[in-house]
Formats: structure tokens, sequence, C-alpha cells
């Protein structure tokens, strides 16, 4: 059983590193397909799916950007276990 300042250590780790990720977009790249080149963003809003066209010098940036929003859902599902495992042993910080 993780003691108290074990706890709060890695919250706070978690909680630093969430602040360090927030610049991300939602969504996944993909390609248009083998007859039309470049890539486009697809996300949903509401069940809806959206696409946005990526211009091929911003490709790499929202990859990246992607990137950070797939470690900021791990970061999150952390983040609450850990509040979980800290409200079920009674502690409050």
């Amino acid at each position: 059983m993780k003691s108290y300042d074990q706890l709060r250590s890695q919250n706070e780790k978690v909680r630093q590193e969430i602040v360090e990720n927030l610049d991300f977009l939602m969504g996944s790249v993909s390609t248009k397909g083998p007859k039309r080149p470049g890539v486009n963003l697809t996300f949903k809003i509401n069940q809806v799916t959206r696409t946005r066209h990526v211009r091929k010098d911003l490709q790499a940036k929202v990859q990246h950007m992607t990137a950070r929003w797939r470690r900021l859902r791990v970061l999150l599902r952390k983040l609450s276990d850990l509040n979980w495992e800290r409200l079920n042993r009674g502690l409050d910080w």
C-alpha cells in the first residue's frame, strides 16, 4: 500500500506532466488515400466525425500534437486512479 507521501508525489508528478502536454489536438492523422496526396486530422464531436485538411508543412507538428492527446488520455486515467485511491483511504490534500 502506498504511503500518503508516495501518493502525493505521484499525484504531483502526473499533474505536472498533464500541464506539460496541454499543447494538443484531439483526433488522429490519416492519409487521404492512395490517389490523393496529403493528410487529414479526423476527430469526433458529439458523435459526428469531423475532418480537417492538414497542410504538408504542418504534418509533423499535427502528428506531435495528436501524440500529446493520446498521452494526456493515459495521464488523466492515472490521475483518476490516484484520486480514487486517495478517496478510498480518506486522504485529502
